[in-house]
């Protein structure tokens, strides 16, 4: 899944890449989407294990107002909130889920409602939500401890 036509990204997308060579500037990458996010939005992450799923999202909590340092994987309670200045950020991890496991958690729920919500292992749920407000964010090994993001984001393509 990349920039030059992967499968996660429909044709005509804005694709936006970014080379991150430490945590620290993952963490600002999420940060500055973060900004722009609203209530509503649904951020869907993938990625191999490690590659900075969480660190992305800590810079979505400091994007949104929500102290960074309360985020941690929460892939034994599966869903985390966060209060942040201009919305809850909600985080969840469906790493050890099996896909009928995930139908059962109720994300509909939780995506439709009024906070904003970030889910590492998002492929891993069969009827996650597309369209306009969901951000697609996959964060591939560049090499050299460098991690290349490429994040989908369909209110750019207008833009």
């Amino acid at each position: 899944m990349n920039a030059d036509g992967g499968e996660a990204f429909k044709a005509g997308d804005r694709v936006t890449p970014i080379v991150t060579s430490t945590e620290s500037e993952t963490e600002s990458a999420g940060e500055s989407l973060g900004r722009m996010l609203r209530a509503g939005d649904v951020v869907l992450l993938s990625g191999d294990l490690g590659a900075g799923k969480t660190a992305f999202v800590r810079g979505l909590a400091r994007g949104v107002g929500a102290n960074p340092d309360e985020v941690s994987s929460p892939t034994f309670t599966i869903v985390q909130e966060y209060a942040g200045a201009s919305a809850t950020l909600y985080h969840v991890d469906l790493y050890r889920l099996e896909p009928p496991e995930i139908d059962d958690l109720g994300l509909e729920d939780l995506v439709s409602a009024d906070g904003i919500v970030a889910i590492e292992w998002a492929e891993r749920w069969r009827g996650r939500p597309e369209g306009d407000g969901v951000i697609e964010v996959t964060i591939d090994d560049a090499g050299e401890d460098r991690r290349r993001l490429d994040i989908r984001h369909p209110r750019a393509a207008s833009a």
